[in-house]
């Protein structure tokens, strides 16, 4: 008879599971928040594109998130489904008193999250791109805490 082969130590499960109702929470949240990126980066690139040339039209929508038209087109009918934007033909997409507010707390999370990579030695520009990822994921709870460690220490 062979002896199993020796068990990696990474391959074992953890010693303790969390509560059913834990880990249950905290996959839902994660599913949560993926449901919702989609849709906070495009509130935030068409306030962007409003702001900086006055109009969002679909096809700069597609472009700049490096999409096809109909991507964009079905990203931007989820967008006012929610009551975060409006559309006009052959006018362009605006966002709803709502739409801006989600756009301005996308964009301030935004940058928290790259100050404190900034703040701990990520590169400014590698920063930036983890943090189109991160600040999605980060809680409320971390957010503050960032916020008081970049006071702490004068950033």
């Amino acid at each position: 008879m062979t002896e199993p082969p020796p068990r990696d130590d990474h391959a074992r499960p953890p010693d303790a599971l969390p509560a059913e109702g834990t880990q249950a929470e905290r996959h839902r949240s994660a599913r949560v928040a993926r449901a919702s990126i989609l849709i906070e980066d495009y509130v935030e690139l068409i306030d962007d594109l409003i702001a900086t040339g006055g109009e969002a039209r679909p096809t700069d929508i597609a472009r700049r998130m490096g999409v096809s038209h109909a991507t964009a087109i079905a990203a931007i009918a989820r967008a006012k489904a929610a009551g975060l934007a409006t559309s006009k033909p052959y006018r362009g997409v605006f966002l709803t008193a709502e739409g801006r507010d989600l756009a301005a707390r996308v964009r301030a999370r935004h940058r928290l999250v790259v100050d404190l990579l900034v703040a701990v030695g990520v590169p400014p520009a590698v920063a930036e791109t983890d943090a189109e990822g991160i600040e999605h994921h980060v809680s409320d709870v971390a957010l503050s805490a960032f916020e008081r460690f970049l006071a702490r220490r004068g950033g």
